[in-house]
């Protein structure tokens, strides 16, 4: 247990602000207003769903079948970088990245090209977290702040389109510029399910009452036990890869920002510190927090929601922390390449911050 709690220090500090601050806000029937029950709510489902996709194997099929077409180098790099900038788009960045940069591994094993490893995962996960964005259910946050500020799709886009388009162009652009040879791409052996089609098809009708769910189109009460039955009658054990720990992070969170909001004088400072600066707030706390925290706890000062799902989104480039997802990515490099541990750090936090730096010049200029 203990050391389960060292693992998920962001869900130990959420709890440690709630519990602080219960003590200057002692417990009450208003609590119960502040937890966010659509987002928790839509996060399981989404989760669970997700989930049931991937134990059959679906992404990684694809996947395969996108590099049996691939005869450079520059090709390989490119649809091991690109997948997981699309795939994140409906699955979320950790599932991306859960999926893509085990294979990404693989195959570069396989082809003899593991001198690419840490330039292409950096790259994957950079993808990743950008390519998020682009949805609201592609990451946590989005989820969350298009819940919160009852933004439509069109707002939603109109913020977040230009710069998921600018970051494809920077992809593309460090593909270009790659070294690239010609290769014969090897056969991937990685275990796959035998794929059923009637489970891909309830998983898939399932994924469109979760786009449903987002929309408010479909109401929380009747997708959430849909989705706990079906997946109990069709792969009971993707139960157990739902991210418990996000959702009472999220918990933790809703109660430490409620509880802020009810104390004047740090409402007031908050306020006055975050109302027309919640881009570089967004960017600056993601830095220390990482970007879904950012979220929950800007969220509670400020009503420019367009100006802070920006913030967060870019806030996700930088540290390591900066978005949680990147520790996936850097968990499967310490586990599988250990000597490669230090010339990967230095590389995502170089070419985070060169991202990072083009997005917020992008950002300035479009004002």
């Amino acid at each position: 247990m203990l050391q389960w709690l060292r693992g998920e220090t962001v869900l130990c500090v959420a709890w440690v602000l709630a519990l602080v601050t219960a003590v200057l806000v002692p417990p009450d029937a208003q609590y119960i207003d502040y937890v966010d029950l659509h987002t928790l709510g839509m996060l399981f489902a989404l989760m669970a769903v997700m989930g049931g996709l991937q134990r059959q194997g679906l992404f990684f099929r694809l996947g395969r079948a996108m590099l049996e077409r691939t005869h450079t180098t520059r090709q390989l790099e490119g649809v091991l970088i690109l997948l997981p900038f699309f795939v994140s788009m409906a699955v979320t960045n950790d599932v991306a990245l859960i999926t893509f940069v085990p294979f990404a591994l693989e195959v570069l094993a396989l082809a003899g090209q593991t001198q690419r490893v840490v330039p292409v995962v950096v790259m994957q996960t950079i993808a990743a977290n950008l390519g998020s964005m682009a949805t609201p259910i592609g990451n946590p946050q989005n989820l969350y702040l298009y819940s919160c500020y009852e933004m439509d799709l069109g707002s939603f886009f109109a913020t977040v389109l230009p710069y998921a388009g600018a970051c494809l162009v920077l992809l593309a652009v460090f593909l270009m510029v790659r070294p690239s040879q010609s290769l014969e791409v090897p056969q991937v052996s990685g275990e796959v399910p035998p794929l059923s089609g009637a489970r891909v098809a309830a998983y898939g009708v399932l994924f469109a009452l979760c786009l449903g769910g987002v929309a408010k189109a479909v109401p929380l009460y009747v997708l959430c036990p849909l989705v706990l039955i079906v997946v109990l009658m069709a792969d009971k054990q993707v139960l157990l890869h739902v991210d418990y720990a996000l959702l009472a992070t999220f918990v933790g969170f809703f109660l430490f920002v409620g509880n802020l909001g009810r104390i004047p004088a740090l409402t007031s400072l908050f306020q006055s510190l975050i109302q027309g600066q919640e881009v570089l707030c967004g960017v600056v706390a993601s830095q220390i927090i990482s970007n879904v925290p950012a979220a929950l706890l800007l969220s509670g000062f400020t009503d420019n929601g367009a100006g802070l799902l920006l913030g967060v989104n870019l806030g996700g480039l930088g540290t390591l922390i900066a978005s949680m997802a990147s520790l996936i990515s850097y968990k499967y490099i310490a586990r599988t390449f250990p000597e490669k541990k230090g010339k990967y750090l230095g590389q995502f936090t170089a070419l985070n911050v060169a991202f990072l730096a083009v997005l917020l010049v992008l950002w300035l200029i479009l004002g």
